[in-house]
């Protein structure tokens, strides 16, 4: 085992490591150049409708989720992932054509706010189902906060790439290089999963699950398994609170940045600085500190470090309620999302079965995070009817963050009892062939 400036890495971990982090970076270097065009959206419609685009929103997650399941019990995993991108890249260049032929549709507009809002969470999902399907818990702990450096890396590229190139190629010259950049997601995809099958050959320390067949089961039993195990629903539970939170900011962004800068350009260049601010501090705290806070304070004090930070961030909003303060607030706020949050959340799928993690995670990251910004957004909007200002709204994410902190503390004390508790092998157990065997890998 040697060490890097971020994490302990086994010889055996270093190219798995290495490909996680790129193909982490591409997919979210490709993310962030759509991501700023999807806010600019907004700005169109304006405040006052944003609840009625995430109502679309989750009308659509709630369509796409079960095919995602129909897939999974369909064809094999190995075929769905990379599968999953192919079509990503058809959906944008569809969208290049329409941008050229009508740049100036609110139907356009809308497509693309709902489009985008439910196909970046899949992608961002099934991306990180693979890494915790292929990584153990005591691998995930190590390597995961340095994987999703690799996606600030390219969170840092993303808006930068927009922020420079948006005036010279326009709205849809940037589909066509995130486009580019999804095809190459696709290749890396294809390549973690032979490397998990490489380290599974090798008996090296990984996840003793299998992609090369399909999952059982039908199209809700990601939904069911929500109910089912008290784990799974305060995961669920964690994160439709994470959510409520963030649309809070979201809607203070919009409304701020709608008001300050009157071209769609301009908005979208203003979001993509706050993007490449956001991501550059949170490379740094991923790079050089999130493995080893981690090792010091496990799981349950990570996953309470989020509340805690949001808790300041929103009293100090409440005091001053500035563009400068509200930039600041979500700096704070999206850095414990992608750099605390995101591998601490992620390493506690490592201790669920492989139906979960591809299943119940997917519902988790699609459904239960839009059904969290459809939520916060109706309850926002009955607050502005009822006359309450931006200190009462910032006053009721306080209470929400009270709650977050009870659903962490309980979660990480939920994954440590699993993971103490779990009789499965870290290692990949020799598989002896059988004329009775069944036809499908074991998991």
């Amino acid at each position: 085992m040697f060490s890097t400036l971020f994490a302990k890495v086994e010889p055996h971990e270093r190219k798995p490591l290495v490909l996680g982090f790129v193909c982490n970076f591409v997919l979210m270097t490709s993310y962030y150049i759509l991501r700023p065009m999807r806010d600019a959206m907004a700005t169109v419609f304006g405040v006052d409708q944003l609840q009625n685009l995430f109502t679309g929103t989750l009308v659509l997650t709630l369509i796409v989720s079960p095919l995602f399941a129909w897939l999974t019990d369909t064809f094999k995993l190995s075929r769905v992932l990379p599968g999953v991108f192919a079509l990503l890249i058809l959906n944008v260049l569809g969208f290049y054509a329409w941008f050229n032929a009508a740049p100036e549709s609110r139907w356009l507009a809308a497509a693309f706010f709902w489009w985008f809002s439910v196909i970046n969470l899949f992608m961002v999902s099934v991306f990180w189902s693979l890494m915790v399907d292929t990584f153990t818990s005591a691998q995930a702990a190590r390597l995961l906060p340095a994987i999703a450096a690799g996606g600030s890396s390219g969170a840092i590229a993303g808006p930068l790439v927009t922020s420079l190139s948006v005036k010279g190629v326009g709205m849809s010259g940037l589909l066509l290089i995130s486009a580019v950049g999804l095809s190459g997601v696709l290749v890396l995809v294809l390549l973690i999963i032979g490397e998990k099958r490489r380290l599974q050959e090798a008996r090296a320390e990984a996840q003793a699950s299998t992609m090369d067949h399909e999952l059982r089961g039908n199209l809700f039993d990601g939904f069911r398994a929500l109910f089912a195990s008290p784990y799974l629903a305060n995961q669920a539970l964690f994160v439709l609170l994470m959510t409520w939170i963030a649309t809070i900011g979201y809607f203070l962004q919009t409304d701020i940045v709608a008001k300050t800068f009157t071209d769609l350009a301009d908005r979208t260049r203003a979001l993509a600085d706050i993007d490449l601010a956001v991501n550059i501090c949170s490379i740094v705290v991923l790079l050089f500190g999130m493995s080893r806070y981690i090792t010091r304070f496990g799981i349950t004090g990570s996953l309470l470090l989020n509340p805690i930070l949001m808790a300041i961030s929103f009293v100090l909003m409440a005091l001053s309620p500035t563009l400068l303060m509200l930039q600041a607030m979500q700096v704070v706020r999206r850095v414990t999302q992608y750099a605390i949050f995101r591998p601490v959340r992620e390493t506690c799928f490592t201790v669920v079965e492989q139906e979960s993690r591809y299943k119940a995670k997917n519902v988790i990251d699609t459904v239960i995070y839009r059904l969290g910004d459809l939520t916060s957004a109706w309850g926002q909007a009955g607050l502005r009817m009822l006359g309450v200002g931006t200190g009462g709204v910032l006053g009721v994410g306080l209470v929400a963050i009270g709650m977050w902190a009870v659903s962490g503390w309980t979660l990480g004390r939920q994954y440590e009892r699993r993971r103490a508790a779990s009789s499965a092998p870290s290692f990949i157990e020799p598989v002896t062939a059988s004329p009775a065997a069944s036809p499908r890998p074991p998991r």
